[in-house]
């Protein structure tokens, strides 16, 4: 069954959601695959400044998400992988959202924007890093129709991820 998917808008991270953001994530199930714990208030002031250099300088980011009355839900887009393991050099798609806003189609609808825009911006693949375990983001990566390309170890975690791959450029994939 396909259901439409949800209005949602993306913009450029604000100093406010900085403090959105920490509110959204401090809760253990949301936090669950990215170490467990909720961030201090300092990690989103330092993630939204730096969404927007990278913004200012790639035309991509980690936006944040809107549903369509302006509420803040997340953040959905994309960055350079920057760690010395994985797919060093590429760009990683990803998304967070608060749990109110689980099971509706968001992350699905904005992760379809944020493919349009890096497309538009020339990228011409995208990876997502996903832990094996979240069934919730290989169901989304799959939506978006990514594919499984390797399977990991994480260094700090030792958990097993998986790294999916779409090619951006190939007309099969929109």
């Amino acid at each position: 069954m396909n259901r439409a998917l949800p209005v949602v808008r993306l913009r450029v991270p604000t100093d406010e959601d900085a403090i959105a953001w920490h509110h959204l994530f401090d809760d253990p199930d949301v936090m669950e695959f990215q170490g467990g714990r909720p961030a201090e208030l300092s990690v989103y002031e330092e993630l939204t400044a730096r969404q927007r250099r990278h913004d200012a300088e790639r035309g991509f980011c980690l936006w944040t998400m809107l549903d369509d009355s302006g509420q803040v839900m997340g953040f959905t887009g994309a960055q350079p992988w920057e760690r010395d393991w994985g797919p060093t050099g590429e760009t990683e798609i990803g998304w967070r959202l608060g749990r109110e806003f689980w099971g509706r189609g968001y992350v699905t609808a904005a992760a379809h924007m944020t493919l349009e825009r890096l497309r538009a911006a020339g990228l011409p693949s995208v990876v997502a890093m996903v832990d094996a375990r979240n069934e919730r983001s290989i169901a989304v990566a799959r939506r978006l129709g990514m594919r499984l390309a390797e399977t990991f170890v994480t260094p700090t975690s030792q958990r097993q991820g998986h790294c999916y791959r779409l090619d951006l450029q190939d007309r099969d994939s929109r």
